[in-house]
């Protein structure tokens, strides 16, 4: 029941924002959830490439 958005809160979400920001500044906008979201991403990879190297070296250790 609750938890799921289908499309036609998407489409309200969509013209919520449309409606706040102009469609000027649309790409801009989507452009910076899109750097921010790639960011978030290779921190995520970098922390779990860091665990894998820790317990590597914690195995070689022991």
């Amino acid at each position: 029941m609750f938890g799921s958005i289908g499309p036609s809160e998407l489409i309200v979400i969509m013209l919520i924002i449309l409606l706040l920001f102009g469609s000027k500044r649309l790409p801009e906008l989507a452009r910076g959830i899109g750097k921010g979201v790639r960011q978030f991403k290779k921190a995520m990879e970098d922390v779990k490439e860091e665990i894998d190297i820790n317990d590597i070296d914690r195995e070689l250790r022991g």
